[in-house]
């Protein structure tokens, strides 16, 4: 038996639509295989689907094959943000579904071994890609679900558990989506831990910080140890105007996909300030990689032309 289910795969920052195809026959009991071009952590999603079919009550197809492609198949898959929409695929086959929501709605999200839903990678970009193919709803883990409702114009659904992935398909009607109010949202995040009129004295530093913020320059500090270079370097996104709607959705995009976004966020609501080790690979640096993934340079472009901390400047000069 063949069953369809929608999930997502970034590349970059950007997401694209995943088909999964999930196909039960008789075969060795042993046969379970996922392609299309997966990486380690889809292909083990095998061992984590099995525990959670299992725990939570739901039936495995043991003593038949289970093939699972995952179209485009010619793109590298990397994450584990696969083992919902396969598991449900699975579940599917074996009888356990009949609501339609299933060619409707992306599903994202990692399975522990109890059922439950963990958090995953690039949830905006996904929900905003979806968005785009013309999907009405995404399912993503509970702790994604603010950063994927700031999309305007899909239904975002937060799941704990997979039995809770089930209902949804079955009983859509009996869940209410996660609706955020993005403006307010960012109100909110926008607060800054510092600020720049903690700094006692140094009215030469601070004279030099605002002529280059207001007018885009680069700045370059040196000095000795404990000369106050950190401490105002830190407070330079302080004193740049607020974010827009746009600047901080591009931005959380940025951090989500690097895994750096704090759940209870949703969106980045202040202009990033990253210091990064002088000895930081090219790699880390300005990302790459076979699957691109954002470096320092993509994680702080938004906070000011000189996105290195004054730390890594002083340890390069003092030599």
């Amino acid at each position: 038996m063949l069953f369809k289910t929608l999930s997502a795969s970034v590349y970059g920052i950007d997401a694209y639509l995943v088909e999964v195809e999930v196909d039960v026959g008789s075969a060795r009991m042993t046969d379970f295989n996922v392609v299309g071009l997966p990486d380690n952590a889809v292909k083990e999603s095998r061992e984590r689907i099995k525990s959670a079919l299992r725990n939570c009550g739901f039936e495995f197809p043991h003593g038949q094959g289970v093939t699972i492609n995952l179209a485009p198949a010619d793109v590298r898959k990397e994450g584990s943000a696969f083992d919902l929409p396969m598991a449900l695929g699975l579940t599917g086959c074996m009888g356990q579904f009949f609501g339609k929501m299933l060619d409707k709605c992306m599903f994202l999200g990692e399975l522990s071994l109890d059922g439950s839903v963990r958090p995953v990678r690039g949830a905006l970009s996904a929900a905003l890609a979806a968005r785009e193919v013309g999907l009405k709803s995404v399912a993503v883990p509970e702790a994604n679900a603010r950063e994927a409702a700031v999309v305007e114009g899909i239904d975002v659904f937060g799941l704990k558990s997979l039995p809770q992935a089930v209902d949804l398909v079955n009983s859509p009607e009996s869940f209410q989506p996660v609706r955020v109010d993005a403006r307010q949202l960012l109100t909110e995040a926008a607060q800054y831990a510092v600020d720049l009129r903690d700094v006692h004295g140094q009215q030469a530093a601070k004279r030099a910080l605002e002529v280059a913020c207001a007018g885009g320059h680069n700045i370059l500090f040196i000095g000795p140890p404990g000369a106050g270079k950190t401490m105002l370097a830190k407070r330079i996104p302080t004193i740049l105007p607020p974010m827009s709607l746009d600047e901080a959705i591009e931005t959380t995009r940025i951090h989500s996909v690097a895994g750096v976004l704090e759940d209870a966020r949703g969106l980045v609501g202040t202009r990033p300030f990253r210091s990064p080790h002088h000895t930081i690979s090219d790699a880390g640096l300005i990302g790459g990689g076979a699957v691109p993934r954002p470096g320092e340079v993509s994680l702080g472009i938004t906070a000011c032309c000189s996105w290195m901390s004054c730390r890594s400047f002083s340890a390069m000069y003092s030599k």
